[in-house]
């Protein structure tokens, strides 16, 4: 008798742990970014998986550059470019001026892909949803110090290259908003209004769509801009946000 009581625990013990994994498994489809194997989808809101989707579109040209038909996003595809060796681009995008979309000042700048898509969705998901919350109102252009630049982390002459190297990397110092206000992460970042709440409500919504996000709280280098990337690593869900 004692044996058929734990098998009939065991069994409804069971029961109820695969009605929880339906009842999970039907939430979550109505939530396929939050599914590592559904197809990246730019317009979706932010899920568990998209920032690793993202930064696994690099090095994949063909398959990032068919996201962003996708998505609507108008765009130029640069040449392969930029230097040699750990230097050079293949997959860089320049933005479209468009009605509607925030612009990058200056304009010509052309980051990778993958770095071009996940600033998309930030826009959509992130940052205009702040501005209007906090501003009511958009925001027109986003100011940057730039995207490629042959060199290694910091600078320095000896060490791993940066992400700007490949242009799997941005610069983003500033927003402009629809009335001309500017906010800049040098000028704001460290005061208490709606400004700064608003550099760290986009900075914090940047973490679930870059795999690098740096800003002053990391260090004095990056007292005056967020630094944005796509490093592969991402792809394996090794962030990092400061």
């Amino acid at each position: 008798m004692r044996r058929l009581h734990l098998t009939l625990r065991a069994l409804v013990i069971i029961a109820v742990i695969l009605g929880l994994l339906w009842v999970g498994y039907a939430l979550l489809r109505q939530r396929p970014q939050d599914l590592p194997w559904t197809r990246l989808d730019l317009s979706q809101p932010v899920g568990l998986f998209t920032g690793r989707k993202l930064a696994a579109l690099t090095g994949d040209r063909a398959q990032c550059l068919a996201l962003l038909d996708r998505a609507g996003i108008a765009y130029v595809p640069m040449k392969p470019g930029g230097g040699e060796g750990q230097c050079g681009y293949a997959d860089a995008v320049r933005l479209k001026a468009e009605k509607g979309m925030i612009a990058l000042s200056p304009a010509g700048v052309a980051p990778s892909c993958p770095v071009v898509a996940a600033l998309r969705v930030w826009e959509w998901q992130v940052v205009q949803p702040a501005a209007q919350r906090l501003f009511g109102q958009p925001v027109r252009s986003i100011t940057h110090f730039g995207s490629y630049s042959c060199r290694r982390m910091y600078g320095r002459s000896q060490g791993d290259f940066s992400e700007h190297a490949t242009a799997d990397a941005i610069d983003v110092a500033g927003f402009v908003l629809a009335d001309g206000h500017r906010i800049s992460v040098v000028g704001d970042w460290k005061g208490e209004g709606k400004d700064a709440a608003f550099l760290r409500d986009v900075r914090d919504g940047a973490c679930s769509l870059f795999s690098t996000v740096l800003s002053p709280d990391y260090n004095t280098a990056h007292r005056d801009h967020f630094h944005l990337d796509q490093a592969e690593r991402g792809a394996t869900g090794w962030r990092a946000c400061r």
